[in-house]
């Protein structure tokens, strides 16, 4: 449930995939296209997106710790992202595009790393406030293949194509909570310009949103 209606009048847009499937590139070209249909748009990460969360997510991908130190740091970490960047962002109207959100600590944290799948829902509930995305854009991509694409080493690619086959697994299983809200795409299977183009023609269908709707950007 969306806990901050009525005040929210944007769009949340959610990426999710394991590691080299390409998400900041396809969100970079979805970006543009969005704003060439007058749709104001702000991008961001987690963990990160602000500096106190861009500082945990240093700690998290250099540094060995237990799945549920993990777990707390990333929530940590969501919740400041979400007070600053995501609210503000969401009650002024504009799409917010964010490079994963609570279906990766679902997957990563509650599935391939074995933590309680339901005390892992009632974290992310307690962190985001209830917040949602309105829409999850997943790109999958064969676990293999995407650890030989990946671009951005961190102990998460180190532990191989066994975890990342469970972190796929995981969101196959968080998408399954709320299979209307997903789009699943596969990875590079086109261009990203032509598949962001795509997107976004099919995002703007089902926000209801014809031309250029909106000219702030």
């Amino acid at each position: 449930m969306r806990s901050l209606t009525p005040q929210i009048r944007g769009r949340f847009i959610t990426f999710e995939g394991t590691e080299g499937a390409g998400k900041s590139t396809l969100i970079h070209h979805l970006e543009r296209a969005l704003r060439k249909n007058g749709i104001t748009t702000v991008v961001t990460r987690e963990p990160g997106g602000v500096p106190v969360a861009e500082k945990i997510r240093e700690l998290i991908l250099k540094n060995e710790m237990t799945p549920w130190t993990e777990l707390f740091l990333y929530e940590a970490a969501r919740a400041e992202h979400l007070q600053a960047v995501i609210a503000p962002a969401l009650k002024s109207g504009a799409w917010v595009l964010c490079d994963r959100f609570t279906d990766s600590t679902l997957a990563y944290q509650g599935h391939a790393r074995g933590l309680p799948w339901k005390k892992v829902e009632t974290l992310n509930a307690i962190a985001t406030a209830g917040l949602e995305a309105d829409q999850v854009i997943w790109l999958d991509i064969d676990p293999a293949t995407g650890l030989r694409m990946a671009r951005d080493p961190n102990r998460f690619e180190a532990e191989g194509v066994e975890f990342q086959t469970r972190v796929r697994a995981g969101f196959l299983r968080a998408m399954r909570r709320r299979p209307r809200h997903w789009i699943r795409l596969e990875a590079h299977s086109s261009s990203a310009e032509s598949m962001a183009q795509s997107l976004a023609e099919r995002l703007l269908k089902k926000f209801k949103v014809t031309g250029r709707a909106s000219r702030r950007s």
